[in-house]
């Protein structure tokens, strides 16, 4: 009898539904993986779900092992801890972090999995995409000892920089989000937090993650002289308007992309992908992380899960789905 996996699909926009899927056997040089947890970044994957990406950025968008097109129907999602149940010797039995969707078991070439350090419960490691990001953004900000620092959207990317940042010397860092409850999170990380009226000005660096046309233009208003503003939000298909007259030109102020695609130009030289992403697990084994799991539910319920995140009726940072165990 073939073997089959269960993967939750997208149908159609704004609803999905667990599907049965054939396992291949694995070849020479590819693993057979058992998920143990994945996560829902709730940005990008609810933006998916709604059917939010524009077509112009349907092939940017792709996730590295998506099945369907966009809007739908689609298998996609990117943030899959398992344990490799066959493939080469030295992986055998490893649990492994992999950019792989919502999905019981899968095969994929051994290149495409990572270990999860033994500091690292299996739990946490679904993080690893988000602190990845994180890890890419500072490459491109480059902040530098001293820096007057201001991180605004605590959401699931703003908190896994905050939390990276916090490891800086002498930073003055603050957490900025419109929601008061999101201090708890801050303080969770050991960052200051504020609210967007309260935020400290005369900023150096403001990364700016809460994908809202007000957090921008707080931003922006936040900033010192020829300061920067390092945006992480992506906004779908929704067009957003940015405040580029009164003082922007004569304060030299800057606007800059960051995106987890391309490994940042200042390392790109030196660093690969998988550089990155080990990265991004080493620090991981800080148990502050933990702050950004704020929700768990088994892969049966992700159908109702996913309408709940978007809608808002089930708040998150990252929502983790939970794997039945192995037989036995």
């Amino acid at each position: 009898m073939p073997r089959v996996a269960c993967a939750f699909w997208l149908n159609a926009p704004g609803q999905g539904e667990i599907r049965t899927v054939p396992l291949p056997d694995p070849g020479a040089d590819e693993v057979l993986v058992r998920t143990l947890w994945s996560g829902v970044s709730r940005g990008t994957e609810t933006l998916v779900f709604r059917g939010g990406v524009p077509a112009s950025q349907h092939s940017v968008m792709r996730a590295p092992f998506q099945e369907g097109d966009f809007p739908a129907p689609l298998k996609y999602g990117y943030l899959n801890v398992g344990v490799v149940e066959e493939g080469p010797s030295a992986l055998l039995g490893r649990t492994v972090f992999c950019l792989y969707p919502h999905q019981t078991h899968y095969v994929v070439p051994a290149s495409a999995v990572t270990p999860v350090p033994d500091s690292v419960p299996a739990s946490r490691a679904v993080l690893a995409g988000t602190v990845e990001t994180a890890v890419n953004a500072l490459w491109d900000a480059a902040p530098l000892v001293g820096d007057r620092i201001a991180v605004i959207g605590a959401g699931m990317v703003g908190c896994s920089v905050a939390a990276v940042l916090a490891r800086y010397p002498a930073v003055r860092l603050q957490l900025v989000d419109a929601d008061p409850a999101r201090e708890a999170t801050a303080k969770a990380l050991g960052v200051d937090f504020a609210l967007p009226q309260d935020a400290l000005g005369d900023c150096d660096l403001v990364v700016h993650a809460s994908a809202t046309e007000q957090g921008l233009a707080r931003s922006l208003e936040l900033l010192a002289p020829e300061g920067t503003v390092i945006e992480l939000s992506w906004y779908g298909d929704r067009q957003v308007s940015l405040p580029l007259g009164e003082a922007f030109h004569s304060r030299r102020l800057v606007v800059r992309s960051s995106q987890v695609g391309a490994v940042s130009p200042a390392r790109r030289a030196r660093r690969t992908f998988a550089d990155r992403l080990a990265l991004a697990l080493d620090l991981l084994a800080d148990p502050a992380f933990d702050a950004l799991v704020t929700g768990e539910s088994a892969f049966e319920e992700l159908p109702g899960v996913l309408p709940r995140l978007v809608s808002g009726d089930l708040p998150a940072l990252c929502h983790r789905i939970r794997y039945a165990p192995a037989d036995g």
